[in-house]
């Protein structure tokens, strides 16, 4: 498995790997990288060894311990502040939609695709990154991996993730085991169309710490309707139906409908400090990385 299916190829990677990602707070790690701490005065004090990993840099084995043991220790400090990165990907049934006929990619898609971007950024940035998966519970969990080296596992775990059928954000995500032990970032993608409990579920983690970023995953059909005539509009998740004759007005009520929830989300999040970022999916991801990311200041 490679970023291929992805659609990440070798130029859009080596574009991710000129950003990073930017936390407002970091908690001290043991790791050399590229991110120094902000303490006054702060320099390389030496910790420890330990033996190298793949996805370590490779500058800081300690050749001399490796030529008087054979073995290659890297060497360890404590003046990093490292990051700790969660990304979230809703799985439901309604992230199942869309696609080329709708205009744009199809949402699970799009966002596997942002999920990967971000969670390269922040692997090529020498920081801590798991990934999970969820519908109306946690449907797979990966692990903290560390460098470069560690990025096809996160694709290929994004790739080989879901569908499943239901949804249920604050079940899922408010449960003793998918919160964190540590401060950190956690990024969820989805398209947050619940009737309730995602204010809930964002209360949760930034009560757990965490530095919360909202990328809300919408279709162009889901933000322009272009639909006409007399239809049977189903519920991907329930099943449940509802006749309607699409007219001017119905799409007009439609489109104040999601804009007033959309809103609501932005300022929901703006007032408690969490970034929020409109992710339609057919904006390309670099494009969307350049501009709506990067202006809500965790990328740079």
């Amino acid at each position: 498995m490679s970023a291929d299916r992805l659609a990440l190829d070798s130029e859009t990677l080596l574009r991710l790997e000129r950003m990073t990602v930017a936390a407002k707070n970091r908690i001290r790690g043991t790791m050399q990288g590229k991110r120094k701490s902000r303490q006054t005065g702060a320099s390389l004090d030496f910790a420890d060894y330990r033996l190298y990993a793949p996805g370590d840099d490779i500058r800081q084995i300690d050749w001399n311990a490796y030529g008087r043991s054979g073995k290659p220790f890297v060497k360890l400090f404590h003046d990093e502040r490292e990051l700790q990165v969660k990304l979230w990907v809703d799985v439901s049934a309604s992230m199942n939609t869309g696609g080329e006929s709708a205009g744009g990619w199809n949402k699970l898609l799009h966002a596997k695709r942002l999920a990967a971007c971000i969670g390269y950024m922040a692997l090529a940035g020498y920081d801590r990154v798991s990934a999970g998966v969820f519908g109306d519970q946690v449907c797979g969990v990966l692990p903290v991996m560390r460098g470069k080296a560690s990025a096809r596992r996160l694709f290929r775990f994004l790739e080989e993730a879901g569908p499943e059928t239901a949804g249920d954000m604050e079940k899922a995500l408010t449960q003793p085991g998918a919160l964190p032990r540590l401060p950190g970032m956690t990024w969820i993608f989805s398209d947050f169309l619940y009737e309730t409990g995602v204010r809930e579920t964002l209360n949760v983690w930034l009560a757990a710490r965490q530095e919360v970023v909202v990328v809300q995953v919408l279709s162009p059909e889901e933000l322009h309707p272009g639909y006409s005539g007399d239809l049977r509009l189903v519920d991907v998740e329930t099943g449940t139906g509802k006749e309607v004759a699409m007219s001017g007005k119905v799409l007009k009520a439609y489109k104040e409908a999601l804009d007033a929830y959309t809103g609501s989300l932005r300022g929901f999040c703006h007032e408690r400090g969490i970034a929020y970022a409109l992710a339609p999916t057919n904006v390309p991801v670099l494009e969307w990385i350049a501009t709506t990311m990067r202006q809500t200041g965790v990328l740079q």
